[in-house]
């Protein structure tokens, strides 16, 4: 199987040791294995999965990449579907444990299967369910150094997901598209009752013409109220942004 052209890893301002380059190839054919049974996603071939979903997966996080990956590293993938970022993530720090979650049992065992083939079933945990119901689970909520997000709803139904979820001193990553003025006022409204604030913001055009990519971090400024998240549903259907309480 073709890796990357080495031109990706220095537009990423990162590579991968051989370990871990191998460990992604065989993270692509496991996925592609596990996608012609279950459809996990539509992004496994080629550029779809070495710009798409790898590069995508550990742009926001190059500068930990290039300070300390070997730092132990508390990690949450809300909404992870095939496993990105999550088992991207624990490819590329050797001492992050991580916890994935995903709503459809479908994803969450062929992607439990993957971590298990590739290595990591002692670093990669698998949650089946919703993530308002992780959110209150005294296990997880308030643990987490880094609370990490990738395509899986509106910025600020996914701050009510991830904030509760942090650890002090913790991190949410949202990763977003392409950002506008009202995006952030929305953003900026929903996370005042989560009681955090915006400590970072990048963009960057991943490569090959994928489009603009934008990664928001969020930090919380004391203990989330226990008011959130709110019940199954009620963040999606009534965003804080919104007026929703």
């Amino acid at each position: 199987m073709p890796a990357p052209e080495q031109a990706l890893w220095e537009a990423l301002g990162w590579s991968p040791s051989a370990a871990q380059l191998e460990l992604l190839q065989h993270l692509q054919e496991e996925l592609r294995s596990w996608n012609s049974r279950v459809n996990l996603t539509r992004l496994v071939e080629g550029d779809d999965f070495w710009i798409t979903q790898v590069f995508d997966s550990l742009w926001p996080l190059v500068s930990r990449l290039r300070s300390n990956p070997e730092a132990p590293l508390r990690c949450i993938d809300v909404g992870t579907g095939g496993g990105f970022p999550g088992l991207a993530v624990a490819i590329a720090f050797p001492q992050a444990h991580l916890t994935l979650v995903d709503s459809v049992g479908r994803k969450t065992q062929a992607v439990q299967a993957m971590a298990e083939t590739l290595g990591l079933q002692d670093r990669v945990e698998l949650r089946c369910e919703r993530i308002e119901l992780t959110g209150r689970q005294k296990r997880c909520r308030g643990q987490f150094d880094l609370a990490m997000a990738r395509a899986v709803a509106a910025a600020p139904v996914v701050a009510e997901y991830l904030v509760p979820l942090l650890a002090p001193k913790g991190e949410a990553l949202l990763y977003r598209g392409q950002w506008s003025e009202g995006d952030q006022r929305d953003l900026e409204a929903a996370i005042q009752p989560l009681k955090a604030t915006i400590t970072g913001q990048q963009q960057r055009d991943l490569p090959g013409g994928r489009g603009q990519r934008t990664a928001i971090v969020l930090q919380a400024l004391e203990s989330c109220p226990k008011t959130y998240p709110r019940a199954v549903g009620i963040p999606s259907k009534f965003p804080l942004a919104g007026g929703g309480t």
